[in-house]
């Protein structure tokens, strides 16, 4: 018996589990789970209405993404709806920041909060398609 459980998953709720996972598979480059991928143009997608997992190329933890029939929107950093989860997405220097920056409003994503400006901690912090939270910021790459 391991020692400790993995982390395997985050899990989103979301109201529209196929346009948050597709948001999150090309802003991360991740690969749908076998028999999640998306259905043919025009046909009906069944597996949407249950859960999709997104899995990691890299070997980590990968997404998954609960339908539910309402969410309401985070108000953060200010108002009655804290963000109770979010994630961290990290780039090596300031140039890559910028770079991503529109790569994220292209695919959808609203800005919350810019500190890109930060000498100690470069980051930005955006709601997903869906509204949650999720920051990318500078930081050497994680040790393998």
């Amino acid at each position: 018996m391991a020692e400790f459980p993995w982390l395997r998953n985050t899990v989103l709720d979301c109201t529209d589990a196929r346009a948050l996972a597709e948001f999150y598979r090309r802003l991360l480059g991740f690969r749908y789970r076998p028999g999640d991928e998306p259905p043919a143009e025009g046909e009906p997608d069944p597996q949407a209405k249950q859960w999709l997992v997104l899995r990691n190329p890299a070997g980590g933890p990968g997404l998954a993404f609960q339908p539910v029939a309402r969410l309401p929107e985070v108000t953060w950093p200010e108002g009655p709806v804290p963000q109770q989860l979010h994630l961290d997405l990290t780039v090596e220097t300031v140039a890559e920041l910028d770079q991503q920056h529109e790569h994220v409003l292209a695919l959808g994503a609203r800005l919350l909060l810019d500190r890109s400006d930060d000498p100690e901690e470069p980051l930005r912090a955006y709601a997903d398609p869906a509204g949650h939270p999720f920051c990318i910021f500078t930081a050497p790459p994680p040790a393998s």
